[in-house]
């Protein structure tokens, strides 16, 4: 909570800087589509309380955004990510020990309800679709790589996304929180340990319009 506070003060300090130098324009209902890079810091959290401690990874996100007005203070964002997620972690499956670092590959879709209380601020939250491309797991100087086309992992998972964006000009400074609503496993089976994803996303950005 600490971190998001600092976050939201930043971002209201960085609005207000603009304003009072008349820096931007007004675009709230102009079509917009822009380009984004930046990092996912990702954990998990076990679903069905077994052993199982996490420690979050970064990860690196690219990909592209659509802003369509509904008006001048609302309106939806699709965006088309490739994001990497996953975590570190340390536990017990079967009677083994093991430690590991895990590496997933999504392409995300985010449907975003846009809030514009100003040109220069907009709140974003809405579903996100999330297909899973690859996982990669490290074993203690091991790599094991694994694609899962029949391995009971679930490859289509609906998520949920809030955070912000501060527009100035071209440029876009994005913050988001999400979180997976369906665990990864598909049927309960799987030897694999059972989580959701978690993860904060920071991307810089440039619009078109």
């Amino acid at each position: 909570m600490k971190k998001i506070f600092l976050i939201l003060v930043a971002a209201v300090f960085i609005t207000n800087y603009s304003i009072a130098q008349g820096n931007g324009a007004d675009l709230r209902e102009k079509l917009q589509f822009g380009l984004k890079i930046g990092a996912n810091l990702s954990n998990v959290y076990d679903t069905k309380g077994e052993v199982f401690n996490a420690d979050p990874k970064m990860g690196f996100v690219t990909g592209g955004f659509l802003s369509i007005p509904i008006g001048k203070f609302l309106g939806v964002q699709p965006e088309l990510l490739f994001s990497q997620k996953g975590f570190q972690a340390t536990g017990r499956i079967l009677d083994n020990t093991y430690e590991f670092t895990r590496t997933t590959n999504f392409i995300d879709v985010p449907l975003l309800l846009a809030l514009k209380p100003s040109g220069y601020f907009t709140i974003l939250a809405g579903p996100q679709y999330s297909f899973l491309l690859k996982q990669k797991d490290v074993f203690a100087n091991v790599a094991q790589e694994q694609e899962f086309d029949n391995d009971n992992i679930r490859k289509n998972i609906l998520c949920f996304l809030g955070g912000f964006d501060i527009n100035i000009n071209h440029i876009v400074f994005g913050a988001r929180a999400g979180w997976d609503i369906q665990n990864n496993n598909g049927d309960g089976t799987s030897t694999n340990p059972r989580y959701k994803n978690v993860w904060y996303q920071g991307t810089l950005g440039i619009r078109f319009y």
